[in-house]
């Protein structure tokens, strides 16, 4: 049992580092390559557009803008995969459905970066923690307000600057919210096993 674990825990770093690694190796392509792979962003309610919701995720403007999206990133997946099953299905249905929110309502301009996968991690584990009404989702989820709740607040609201994807982050908080909020709350019971020997 420990060991099926261990086993778990590493398979879900060698992912994670894996996903970490992909955001760097699309940065490093993108600065040496003469196309501009940002154009592959999320261009709301234009069809090129819409390829960018699977996108956006790994495309960053600059070394900075990738810089302060990783570590926050990294420990929020990190969370997520400890606290949570089927992480990964959560991270993918949170990129989905914030994008298309975002190609949706969105600004027209082209969104690109992490910071809105953050922002619907940050939503997810605080609604899923206290919905679910476990002790691991509740205390990442207290740990995520803790460290990030004023960041959720104040990233959604257009006074953050024009040339911040506000919208975008706004569109993934709700997003995982949501899909937090609707997450199984329903523990199944252990089946119990008769003794009528």
């Amino acid at each position: 049992m420990a060991s099926s674990s261990l086993e778990k825990l590493k398979l879900a770093g060698v992912r994670l580092g894996v996903f970490g690694a992909a955001l760097w190796l699309v940065f490093i392509a993108d600065w040496l390559l003469p196309a501009d792979l940002n154009q592959w962003g999320i261009l709301p309610r234009s069809l090129n557009g819409i390829w960018g919701i699977l996108f956006s995720p790994f495309l960053h403007a600059d070394l900075g803008h990738l810089l302060s999206n990783f570590i926050p990133l990294m420990i929020l997946l990190s969370m997520l995969l400890v606290t949570q099953r089927d992480g990964w299905w959560i991270v993918l249905q949170i990129v989905l459905l914030g994008g298309l929110l975002l190609w949706i309502v969105g600004r027209s301009a082209m969104h690109v970066g992490a910071s809105g996968l953050i922002y619907g991690l940050i939503a997810y584990m605080m609604a899923a923690g206290f919905r679910q009404g476990r002790f691991g989702p509740a205390l990442a989820a207290l740990v995520v307000g803790f460290l990030y709740g004023g960041t959720l607040l104040s990233g959604v609201l257009p006074t953050v600057g024009e040339h911040v994807s506000w919208d975008g982050h706004l569109t993934s908080a709700i997003a995982g919210g949501l899909l937090g909020y609707f997450s199984n709350t329903q523990r199944t019971p252990k089946p119990v096993e008769d003794d009528l020997v």
